[in-house]
């Protein structure tokens, strides 16, 4: 048993669809929770940089002591995984191949839609965990920039979201997909417009459910489950101003957060 902290971080609030499911999962684990909302998106910005704010995040959740490091975010996933994996001794968790796994095993042509950022996409990540796991899939990917900032400022359900939806999934719903996934952690939170634009025989794979089983695999391997409750056992970290991320994270977490979200410098770490 282990009852230190997961640390989870992520590039804003999108990483809390993965909190979301792993406290269903796991309702004992305690939490310590990043979004990086003073440097949102990630998904744009160039390799360096992106591995240099993904050190910082993980620096920051080092001094928490945590047990284990969950990467909800799809953009560091796939681009700074093996550059943390060389900076830090403990055990990571990404979104990408437990993700994939979920897809394969859902689609039933073999024909699998991908969105994420442009540095997700760029990466070519998902397609080749895809071609690894099954050789004959075909993947058709689509990078959907608008969708983080759409997320961080609270327009889940507007006509606005669904207008950029439609654009954004035109190709995809062309190539007849019947599985997509959602390769950021932000896009689960427009999951019901999503799911209007591509119809509902397209089954959508959200990386927040996949994140905590496979998070709940690795800690039963490794002998990690917590077993004592924290006294805080959740708590919220973010690199700009509280009162927005206390309001929508409140809505996403479906628990109120309000007045325990702390602002710190990251750039300290």
């Amino acid at each position: 048993m282990d009852n230190r902290y997961i640390g989870v971080f992520d590039s804003g609030l999108g990483g809390l669809t993965a909190v979301r499911e792993i406290i269903r999962t796991l309702p004992n684990e305690n939490i310590v929770y990043f979004g990086d909302t003073g440097r949102v998106p990630y998904g744009s910005r160039g390799k360096d940089t992106i591995i240099k704010y993904a050190k910082q995040d993980v620096r920051f959740l080092e001094s928490y002591d945590v047990k284990m490091i969950v990467i909800a975010c799809g953009t560091v996933s796939t681009v700074a995984l093996p550059f943390l994996e060389e900076s830090t001794a403990l055990p990571l968790i990404g979104v990408v191949d437990a993700t994939a796994k979920a897809a394969i095993q859902a689609t039933k042509t073999g024909k699998i839609g991908v969105i994420g950022t442009a540095g997700t996409i760029n990466s070519g990540a998902y397609e080749k965990a895809l071609r690894v796991l099954d050789s004959s899939v075909t993947a058709v990917s689509k990078a959907c920039p608008l969708f983080v900032p759409l997320v961080e400022n609270g327009h889940t359900e507007s006509e606005v979201s669904k207008l950029v939806a439609e654009e954004y999934l035109a190709e995809i719903r062309e190539a007849c997909v019947d599985t997509l996934i959602l390769g950021c952690t932000h896009y689960p939170h427009l999951k019901g417009i999503i799911s209007k634009v591509m119809g509902s025989q397209v089954q959508l794979i959200d990386p927040g459910v996949e994140i905590a089983h496979n998070l709940q695999a690795v800690l039963q391997e490794k002998d990690m489950l917590a077993d004592y409750t924290a006294k805080e056992q959740y708590r919220f970290f973010v690199s700009d101003a509280a009162d927005g991320f206390e309001s929508l994270g409140s809505q996403f977490l479906q628990r109120n957060i309000c007045g325990r979200v702390e602002r710190i410098e990251i750039e300290k770490y």
